[in-house]
Formats: C-alpha cells, structure tokens, sequence
C-alpha cells in the first residue's frame, strides 16, 4: 500500500510543498529506504523514526519501507520532515486512516521517544498552507503559536507522536489554536535603555530622531567614548512597534534561519542586529552552500548597527549598497539563487582615525597621517552617497558629563516619530517611509518655494552634490517638515538637511 503525506521544506525563507510518499513490501530483511534529493539530516530522518514509532507503542512490522520525497528535482533539508515520513509509514500500514491526510499538512522533528521537537520556517509553512488551500496543519506545540497567525487554516500544536495519531483518529481532545493579538504597546516594555540616559549629544540625539521617522540611515564619526554606541542601542527604544504584518516578515526571517529557538509566537520587538567588524561576508549579506538569511536580512524592519565601520572589510561594506538602495539582498549561487528581504536602517560609527585622538583639542592624534587617509577611504563614496545623515559626536567636556541634565525620554521622542510616520504613510501609503521615496513621488510630492529653490542652487554649487545626494536632501528635509508638522517643505528644513551632509569629511 503507497501512503502520501502533505509536507514542506524551506528553500531560502520560502516554504515548497512536497508530498511524502511511502510504500511497504514484504522482505526477509527489514529495510528503511529514502529517496527525492534528501541532505543528510532528512536521510538520518529513517532511524529516528523508527525508533519513535517502537517507543511509542505503535507497530512496526518487518518490512521493506520505501520512502520517497516528491518532487525528486528540490533539495530536502532539515529535521522537518521525520513527523510526515513517520505519518505516512503509520498510514500504510493502516494505523491511521488515510483519508485524514488529504488536506492537512504535517511537519514536526522526533526524538527517540516519540516527542516532537519544535522546527524552523513555522510561519512559512503556515502562509504556504493558506495560499495552497489546507485545511489543517500540524506541527509541534512550541512553533504552533507561530504559525497561528495564518488566516483560514486549523493549526493543531502536537507534542508526541501518539498525539497525532489520535488526532488523525478523530479524537476531540485537540483543539486548534486561535491566534490573539497582544496590542501595539508589547515593545517598548521590555526595554532597559532609555534617551534619558543619554547626557548632552543633542544634535546626535536629533539626528537619530530624523533616521527613525523618516527610515534614514546615519553615520556618527567621533572619538572613543564619546556616546556612538550608547545613542546607537537606544535608537529602537523610539521607533513604532511593529504592525502585525511587520510582525510577520520579521518572525518569518528569523524562524527560516533558525533563530527563532526558544521562544514562542510572533517577534514583536525590532530587530537590532550589531555584527562583530570581523563578520564575514555571507554572514552579514547572506550566503552558504545553501544561501541562508545574513545580518543585513535578520534587521529587516529594524537596525543594523555596524560599530566600528571602517573595521569591517571593504568588499562587505560595498556589498551593502544594494540592499540600502533597494530594500532586498539577493544571494546567487550554482544551487540556487534567493532574495532576501533587507529593508532595514544602516547606523554606522566610527572613529575619526585609527587611534581615535583626531581633530581632540587635548590629545595628539598618533597615526601616521597616510594610514589616516587610508582608514577614512574605506568608506567608498558611493556607499556614503546612500547614508543620509551624516553626524560628528564629540567627546562631552567634564562639566557636560557632571552637571548635564537628563535627556528627553524615549516615550515622547517616540510619540513624534509615530505621528511624522503617520503623515508618510497618509501621503505616500504605508508602510512606505520617505527614506525610499523615487524620484518621480520627490518631484510630485517636494514642491520648493522660490526662496527654497534659490536656497539649493546656492547648495548644488557651493558643495558640488550629486544628484543621488541631492535627493537624498531633499527626503531628509521633508522627514523634518513631518517632524514639525509642516505640509510644505521650506528653507529652514532644507537648511537642517543640509548640515547633515556638510559631515561627511573626517
């Protein structure tokens, strides 16, 4: 008797139906046979499985078991798919029946025992099932509020193989999980940082006010110990909570690349990502043998943060460039070639120079003056092009970090950073920010007065911006009219934007 069960395995983020098909034949010698382009953990799979069904107390008779993986041409990898495999010998050997099978989709990792561990990709299975039609899916209890989230699926969590088998049997003891919503205001609950502890540094505090409404990205060159890394980490405390479909995309990404372990249902929190200057290549683009999700993807909706940024090999830095401008990461490779979401804020730092004294009234700089330029050149203009915000952080004097007050709390400076964002997406539809408005929408929607427009002809010829830059002002100028509240873009906002570019030489 052949036995199909519905089944998935991940191929980048996205998930691909497969369909378990299992024959048994009658042999003198038992034998667990897997075909269909399985990796080696899938191949593995068959010992696992039957010890989980012996230490389950379910039948297992001497046979021939043929099991293959369709379609033969797509890669299988991953644990995932021990729980559809033990399902389908179970089915052909009528222990369950097999017209339970048809609109349900199976997937869950076993142990020995017969307990089913969690998996990666729950989300991706679940909107995969929705988009294909099924009816049910099953999968382990720990990644069952995860995949909750899909609309018009059953998601039943299981904890042991025997669990399934008596919910394919029709008890009525599993009930399917109802996905509820936790609110807007899970976030920021949870932080332990606050603006408010940041002393002095107003024009770095205001500039990362600007980045978080307006979806810029920022590059803050000071000396060592000046506050890059203190405002860098406190920049998610003002940023609006994730929407439920940004929820998604976020959960989606980290539960692909498994690192959604040890914990349960949707991320609510925005990614902060800071790779080490020494990370590779493929670890923060994304890549391997089989291209997984890198740094730049994990901040999708969130924050990369890139301390000490002129550390971090050239041709990692230049890799970014596309990414920034485009918002997704595409990895080619002979097996395959996926695309990444990768809509994230780049915040840079960096010292002014490799011993960090440079342009310091009290200290000499100590590098020789050619290793400076090289160290400053590392960031190549094209990439500079695509940082709007470019800011100095000085080193705070003795009185400012003595006598200082307080800075503003995170709460308020958020409360401004979600009313400019409601005016971006009432002009140009969420969840769409200023930072990645095209060319045609900065004309139709950035009309300047003529004081403005005398203003930037002063600019263009004065600093010799390009063209890229030049719009890029004029999206940080109208991120600070929203700020303001204002609908008309004038020349004092021009005249902030401005600033933020004359900061690029260090």
């Amino acid at each position: 008797m052949v036995a199909k069960v519905h089944a998935a395995t991940l191929v980048g983020i996205e998930a691909v139906p497969i369909v378990v098909e299992v024959d048994t034949k009658g042999a003198q010698n038992s034998e667990f046979i897997i075909v269909g382009l399985p990796d080696q953990a899938v191949s593995e799979s068959k010992t696992r499985v039957r010890s989980a069904i012996q230490n389950s107390s379910l039948s297992l008779p001497g046979l021939l078991i043929i099991c293959n993986l369709a379609p033969g041409d797509v890669r299988k990898e991953g644990p995932a798919l021990d729980l559809p495999i033990a399902v389908a010998v179970l089915a052909a050997t009528a222990q369950v029946p097999a017209s339970e099978l048809e609109d349900t989709l199976i997937l869950g990792e076993l142990g020995l025992d017969g307990n089913v561990r969690s998996i990666d990709g729950a989300v991706s299975y679940a909107l995969m099932a929705a988009e294909k039609g099924v009816k049910r899916l099953i999968l382990p209890q720990e990644s069952a509020l995860e995949a909750a989230v899909a609309q018009g699926v059953e998601v039943y969590g299981v904890e042991t193989l025997v669990d399934v088998v008596s919910l394919l049997n029709g008890s009525t003891l599993h009930r399917p999980i109802v996905f509820e919503h936790p609110g807007l205001e899970v976030t920021h609950s949870a932080y332990e940082v606050d603006f408010q502890d940041v002393k002095g540094q107003k024009q770095a505090a205001r500039a990362l006010e600007i980045a978080a409404a307006g979806g810029h990205n920022v590059l803050m060159v000071g000396p060592p110990g000046s506050g890059k890394t203190m405002l860098a980490r406190r920049l998610p405390t003002i940023l609006p909570p994730l929407t439920l479909e940004e929820s998604i995309e976020v959960t989606r990404i980290y539960s692909s690349a498994g690192q959604h372990r040890g914990r349960q249902g949707l991320i609510w929190e925005r990614p902060f990502r800071p790779p080490h200057h020494s990370a590779s290549h493929a670890a923060v683009v994304g890549g391997g043998k089989f291209p997984k999700p890198g740094e730049v993807s994990l901040s999708h909706k969130g924050v990369l943060f890139m301390d000490e940024m002129a550390e971090f090999d050239r041709q990692v830095l230049e890799a970014l460039r596309q990414p920034l401008e485009d918002g997704v990461v595409t990895v080619s490779r002979v097996q395959a070639s996926l695309t990444f979401p990768a809509e994230c804020m780049l915040i840079g730092a960096m010292n002014p120079c490799p011993c960090g004294f440079k342009g310091l009234p009290e200290q000499s700089c100590v590098s020789n003056p050619n290793v400076c330029g090289k160290y400053a050149n590392k960031i190549s203009g094209p990439l500079l092009d695509r940082i709007d915000l470019h800011i100095q952080v000085p080193r705070l004097k003795p009185e400012e970090l003595l006598n200082a007050p307080e800075g503003e709390a995170s709460a308020a400076i958020r409360e401004r950073v979600i009313r400019a964002r409601e005016r971006q997406h009432a002009r140009l539809g969420p969840p769409k920010l200023n930072a990645k408005m095209g060319p045609r929408e900065i004309r139709e929607l950035i009309q300047l007065d003529a004081e403005s427009t005398d203003f930037m002809r002063q600019i263009l010829a004065r600093m010799n911006l390009s063209a890229r830059v030049f719009d890029r002002v004029l999206k940080v100028a109208r991120t600070i009219a929203d700020l303001a509240g204002s609908e008309n873009v004038q020349k004092n906002h021009l005249s902030e934007a401005v600033q933020y570019r004359e900061r690029a030489e260090f």
